[in-house]
Order: structure tokens, then C-alpha cells, then sequence
């Protein structure tokens, strides 16, 4: 048995680029050689330059529920994008194909799909986006995050492994955390995440009542590149970051309970670290409405309670507060019964069947 080889594929967008990033270490450890391949310059290329491993560039093009002169053109980047994936993938020959989705992963699973080798894709929201779709039929395995996603996806492939994480995730220090931002084991501690974007109706809406709430609490506020309040930069009990990266971990170690947009990536975390939660997930005026299925989901399983952002109120804000604090435990309790905390093993497990089938 010669090396093991997988191809790594996903971008567009860090939501289809972290969980591929959270598997290379354990895929590092079990001796694959990993090569990865997104857009020519998407987020994705930045991101994977930390880890070491060569990656290859493909063109690619966006599928468009609207009209788009683009349209007209990126079909035949696609294409482009589907030709330079199958030289690359007859050069590297891997065993398998591990796609996170985002439209750089369509050419290239199809790609391997007419060269025989055999692709698992990874669906992060409850249901698949169009990117997703395309890949579906040719897709050996389909791992999901929800549960009610199983009876949108074939019954022969569908696979409930929630997201990977990252693992330094779950090795922060609370005595870093408390360092940083100044606060001590006085109060419990609320941490406040509006999206890498920064969501300006989160972020007023803590500041609203932030009187009120350093009454009980501290409070540290992840608020979005160019989103900080200057005014507020002295409040005792109330710390503020535009972004963090390698202090994250500390952050989620301190903080008693999350309020937090419903991204995908954003829950799983939340999850896997079985933080108590509120979730304002983005209208659906702003998006495809996935956020919103994503936090109802985790609201019927017991593990959040979600507000939605049009029914945003400062009453209603404290009083949630209030509620999930008080019944924290209870929310922990679910998100440790769940079967979707240990994704990285259960997707580990599905790559390795593949490989070995050979």
C-alpha cells in the first residue's frame, strides 16, 4: 500500500474553507498527502497558504438563481475550471475527494466523478445550496449537519456528522480570556458574535441594553472589521474587538453563554463546545433564509434559543438573556447528548472506508 492521497476542495466563502482546514491536521497525522484545489484567488487560497501543502488554482464561475450578464459567461468558466480540475487530478491521481461545497467545488467534482474517484461533499445548512446540488448525484456520501436534512438528500448516501472544528477551538485558556479583556470571575461573562461581516442590527442591539446588562454581566463583543464603538471603549465590563484569531479559543473557554449569528460554521462551534446560545439569524430579505432553518433546527433539538431580527426589542433581548442564563444548564445538557460533536472522527471514518474500498 502506497501513500494514501485525498484532494481537498471548497471556497467562496471561510464557511467552505474552515471545516476542510479543521480535517488536515488528523488527515496529517494518518500520513495522507493532501492537495488542495480552489479558485484561482478566492478566500480559499489565502487561507490554506498557513498549512503547507500545495494548491492548485482552477477558474471558476457562480450559478445564479437571477439574471446576471455574468450568466452568459461563466458557463464556459466552468467549464474551463472542469478541464484544468481533470489534468490536475490525472497528474495527482488521489484516492479520494473531500468537497466543503461553494461553486470552486463543482467543476472539480465532476471532475473526479468522470475519472472514477470517489467524492464525499459536506452540506453545512439544513438545505443544500445549489452548488451542493450539482455534486449530489455523483457524491459517494453526503454528510449533513441537521437532522432534518436526511430526507432532502438520497437515503443511500446521507450522513448526520455535524461540521468539523477546528481543535485548538477547544483548548482555550479562561485565564487568558479574563487577561485581555480585563474582567475577573465577578460576573458571568456574555460573548457576542455578529459574523466575520460585523451584523450592525446585533451589534446595536447589545449596545442598547448594555446598561442594563453590565448590571449582571460582562460583556465581550466580537463586532466586525470598522465596527467598533469609540464612545464605549472605557466602559468597565465591556470589551470590544473588531476580530480575533488565535485569542478566539480563550474567549469561548470564558464565555457562560453566546449570542451569535446562525451560520453554519458559527453553530457548530457553539455546539461542539456546547455553549449555552442565543441565535439572530439573518432575515430572509438578506439571504436565502438558510440561517433561519439552521437556528430553528437547533432550537427544536434543544440546543439554542432564537430571536428573530424583526421581532427585536430591547425588552425582549433582556428578557431572553435572562432566561437562557438561568436555564443554562439545560442547553448544555442537550448539546452533549447530540451526535453531530464529533464530526472530524465520523467524517475521518467515511474518507478511510473509501481509500480502503480501493
Amino acid at each position: 500500500m502506497g501513500s494514501k492521497k485525498i484532494v481537498l476542495t471548497g471556497g467562496g466563502t471561510a464557511g467552505h474553507v474552515t471545516p476542510n482546514m479543521a480535517l488536515i491536521p488528523r488527515l496529517k497525522e494518518l500520513d495522507y498527502e493532501i492537495v488542495y484545489i480552489g479558485s484561482y484567488d478566492g478566500i480559499e487560497k489565502k487561507l490554506i497558504e498557513d498549512f503547507d501543502i500545495p494548491y492548485y488554482g482552477i477558474a471558476t464561475g457562480k450559478f445564479r438563481r437571477y439574471f446576471d450578464p455574468k450568466n452568459f459567461s461563466d458557463p464556459f468558466r466552468v467549464i474551463k475550471g472542469m478541464g484544468e480540475a481533470r489534468k490536475y487530478l490525472k497528474e495527482i491521481k488521489p484516492d479520494v475527494l473531500f468537497s466543503k461545497g461553494g461553486f470552486v467545488s463543482v467543476p472539480v467534482v465532476r471532475a473526479a466523478n468522470t475519472l472514477g474517484i470517489p467524492c464525499i461533499i459536506h452540506e453545512s445548512d439544513m438545505t443544500p445550496g445549489l452548488a451542493n446540488k450539482l455534486c449530489i448525484p455523483v457524491a459517494k456520501k453526503v454528510c449533513c449537519n441537521f437532522p432534518e436534512t436526511f430526507k432532502l438528500l438520497p437515503a443511500t448516501k446521507a450522513v448526520l456528522t455535524g461540521s468539523p472544528i477546528r481543535k485548538e477551538l477547544t483548548t482555550g485558556s479562561k485565564e487568558a480570556a479574563y487577561e485581555l479583556c480585563g474582567f475577573d470571575a465577578s460576573k458571568p461573562v456574555i460573548m457576542v458574535v455578529g459574523g466575520s461581516l460585523g451584523s450592525a442590527a446585533i451589534n446595536q442591539a447589545v449596545r442598547d441594553v448594555l446598561p442594563e446588562l453590565l448590571k449582571d454581566f460582562q460583556v465581550v463583543h466580537l463586532c466586525g472589521k470598522e465596527k467598533v464603538d469609540n464612545l464605549l471603549l472605557t466602559t468597565p465590563g465591556y470589551k470590544q474587538f473588531e476580530y480575533v484569531k488565535s485569542e478566539m479559543k480563550d474567549i469561548f473557554a470564558m464565555a457562560d453563554i453566546v449570542i451569535s449569528r446562525a451560520g453554519a460554521n458559527a453553530i457548530s462551534e457553539i455546539l461542539a463546545l456546547k455553549k449555552p446560545n442565543i441565535l439572530i439569524p439573518l432575515s430572509a430579505g438578506s439571504s436565502r433564509g438558510d440561517q433561519i432553518q439552521n437556528a430553528n433546527s437547533f432550537e427544536s433539538q434543544g440546543f439554542s434559543i432564537v430571536i428573530d431580527e424583526d421581532d427585536l426589542t430591547n425588552k425582549l433581548f433582556l428578557e431572553k438573556i435572562q432566561e437562557l442564563y438561568f436555564n443554562r444548564f439545560t442547553y448544555i445538557d442537550a448539546m452533549s447528548k447530540s451526535s453531530q460533536r464529533d464530526a472530524i472522527g465520523t467524517i475521518i471514518g467515511l474518507i478511510e472506508d473509501e481509500v480502503n474500498a480501493k
